[in-house]
């Protein structure tokens, strides 16, 4: 299928790992140059020389938690050109209970997984209106629907993602501008993989067990009972990027494996 986005502009915000760079290598598997981000220049450097045999990869550096970095970015973005696919993806997790999280936890979880993604919106969503073509998809999480209370911080900001993305939303009418959530599932990542390897090791089990006992609990009621490939987001937010996808829009999609228990 031609998801019709060849030549096409992307940036994907922290996409040196993870979700982010399995959206990328998508994205340039169908025909789109994509701009590679990453807070530091040698980690940009060595994704986007990872990603040359899939197509036409750039880098651009810059730490996104902060509007000097976000402003760098949208500085290469636009000396390469008009932006025409923006993907929100940076974030972090971090699992601590309430009485554990002091107000910079709560600042620093705000200002990479939300302001990075206002910021960015900020930059290119004028332009895309203006050119009436584009797409921005925010990556939230189930825990944007179902907040684990040793992890509000991080429920908060994937929950301010639904909200913010609905919102821009608003402004499209009428044109070919989509803005779109993906509520993506528990993902077998790097960053989940360090995490499962250093409780197993504080708790003196195997990785597996504790991937065991995270769907005897949290994950309970997923009806994958694994987690999540990179891959599978990805297609699902590649997808959205399209132009096949012109009809979705203001949407919180669900790629969550059917862990919240909701018809809608």
């Amino acid at each position: 299928m031609d998801l019709g986005i060849k030549n096409k502009l992307a940036l994907v915000t922290g996409s040196t790992a993870g979700i982010g760079y399995a959206i990328a290598k998508g994205l340039l598997e169908e025909g789109a140059k994509v701009v590679i981000n990453g807070r530091t220049r040698q980690r940009v450097d060595e994704a986007v020389a990872k990603l040359k045999s899939a197509g036409n990869a750039l880098g651009a550096a810059g730490d996104m938690s902060t509007a000097a970095g976000a402003a760098q970015v949208v500085a290469r973005v636009n000396a390469v050109g008009p932006l025409d696919i923006l993907v929100n993806n940076v974030g972090y997790f971090e699992v601590k209970p309430l009485a554990e999280l002091e107000d910079a936890d709560w600042e620093a979880m705000f200002q990479l997984n939300v302001m990075s993604s206002v910021r960015m919106s900020k930059a290119f969503l004028p332009g895309m209106l203006e050119r009436n073509w584009g797409r921005i998809v925010f990556i939230a999480s189930e825990q944007s629907a179902k907040p684990n209370p040793v992890m509000l911080h991080y429920a908060m900001s994937k929950a301010a993602l639904v909200s913010i993305a609905r919102g821009l939303a608003e402004s499209t009418k009428d044109t070919d501008v989509t803005v779109n959530s993906v509520l993506a599932a528990a993902t077998w990542s790097e960053g989940i993989e360090v995490f499962i390897n250093k409780m197993a090791q504080s708790q003196g089990v195997t990785p597996e067990t504790m991937k065991a006992e995270y769907f005897r609990q949290e994950g309970l009621n997923s009806l994958l009972q694994r987690f999540a490939t990179t891959k599978e987001i990805a297609d699902q937010v590649i997808f959205l990027c399209s132009a096949n996808a012109s009809a979705i829009n203001g949407a919180a999609q669900r790629v969550d494996g059917g862990i919240i228990r909701s018809m809608l």
